[in-house]
């Protein structure tokens, strides 16, 4: 049987599991970023959470969801670092093995950290392998659980309690900007902002380079393209999900995108001003909100920082200015 898409419950239900191995990480302001926008920030930092992403919040969701005898069998997934890093921890804390099928290119820092924490990783090339059928093979072989890194319910269940979290800090927001890959974060935020701000407008933010979700909800239907050449390592999906899509038509407001040269820009507010690192991805919400791709001016506005993994070098190179 096809999986049954998550609603709020689903999202409640999540946040009793994590509690107390996820951080419930600090929401943020800045009076500079304000006076930048007009507008009220509130900026929800899952660079700070667990692994560095927002990510261990829905794996340790969907590894507690499994039967015991599952997760003694162990898990695979395929991620190009936060979500394989999510998922290897998540896998030692709660006694299951991991494998993670992750791309020749990933950062180096994200490969080092997921078998840091325990896991096999499998590696391949992301021009010309399948990732999703790598994992599959494996799963099959191996009769392990497949948590994919956005298309399943308690992925997204999981994530979406980064926006619960925010709202019951923040209170009641007119806006919520979301970095979107495949749209676990965003179908998450969605359902969470439905039920805590009825009233909050949901906006999913993509590269420039890799619009396929912007095309996909204003088309009404998924659309698929090139694996996106852009910092957002992140972001680099090839289309939204089958669970994930139908939440975002009916929930979110718009999709907009943003260059690459405003993530590092977005990157270099966050370590000047706020003294916070933030990777690329993870630049992406508040990016729409500094560039004007998203009009903030005048409004409470929840801004989801989904990362803070990036190399130290390459951090420091594109503040220097390279590419």
């Amino acid at each position: 049987m096809p999986p049954v898409p998550p609603d709020y419950a689903a999202v409640a239900r999540a946040a009793e599991r994590i509690a107390g191995a996820a951080h419930r990480t600090p929401v943020m302001t800045s009076r500079t970023a304000d006076e930048r926008t007009g507008a009220r920030l509130f900026f929800k930092c899952e660079n700070l959470q667990r692994v560095g992403a927002f990510k261990f919040r829905g794996a340790y969701n969907a590894i507690a969801a499994l039967d015991e005898g599952q997760r003694g069998r162990g898990v695979v997934a395929f991620s190009s670092g936060n979500h394989a890093q999510a998922i290897a921890l998540a896998g030692r804390l709660q006694g299951a093995p991991v494998t993670i099928v992750m791309p020749t290119d990933a950062p180096g820092a994200k490969v080092a950290a997921t078998r840091g924490y325990g896991a096999e990783v499998v590696l391949y090339d992301r021009y010309t392998e399948d990732r999703e059928a790598i994992g599959r093979r494996l799963a099959e072989a191996g009769d392990l659980a497949l948590i994919p890194p956005f298309d399943h319910p308690d992925v997204i269940a999981g994530q979406g309690t980064a926006a619960k979290e925010l709202i019951e800090e923040a209170g009641p927001l007119d806006l919520l900007l979301v970095c979107l890959g495949g749209g676990g974060l965003l179908a998450g935020s969605a359902l969470a902002a439905e039920a805590l701000s009825p009233g909050c407008a949901v906006v999913g933010v993509e590269p420039e380079a890799g619009n396929d979700g912007q095309r996909s909800f204003r088309s009404g239907e998924i659309v698929h393209i090139p694996v996106p050449r852009t910092l957002a390592d992140g972001a680099q999906t090839q289309a939204l999900g089958r669970l994930t899509f139908p939440i975002i038509r009916r929930l979110v407001r718009d999709v907009v995108t943003v260059p690459d040269a405003a993530l590092v820009e977005a990157m270099r507010f966050f370590a000047e001003r706020m003294r916070i690192v933030v990777e690329p991805t993870g630049c992406l919400a508040a990016a729409a909100a500094f560039t004007g791709a998203a009009d903030v001016k005048g409004k409470r506005v929840g801004v989801i920082l989904t990362g803070g993994n990036v190399d130290m070098a390459r951090f420091a190179a594109l503040l220097g200015g390279a590419t």
